[in-house]
């Protein structure tokens, strides 16, 4: 089992959980996640390609850390287009 859980960046409270069998990938439920109001997502590299998927929210900025080629790669943050 896995938990795929949303939270707000400001007050840290949670506002969405789901539960999902261990073999659902982030990037499959990451639309879900957002309660509607967002326009900034913060999330870890599992949701690579998450604003290309169809249920892709047009309002939201992805803020997703790019995946390291290398030993010792800087880990910038990729900004997904809106």
């Amino acid at each position: 089992m896995k938990a795929h859980i949303g939270v707000d960046a400001d007050s840290g409270l949670v506002h969405t959980v789901i539960g999902t069998s261990g073999n659902v990938s982030d990037v499959v439920e990451g639309n879900s996640l957002l309660h509607g109001e967002e326009t900034d997502v913060f999330c870890d590299a599992g949701y690579q390609g998450v604003h290309k998927r169809p249920d892709a929210r047009v309002s939201v900025t992805w803020h997703i850390p790019a995946v390291a080629s290398g030993a010792g790669a800087a880990h910038a943050v990729a900004q997904q287009p809106r």
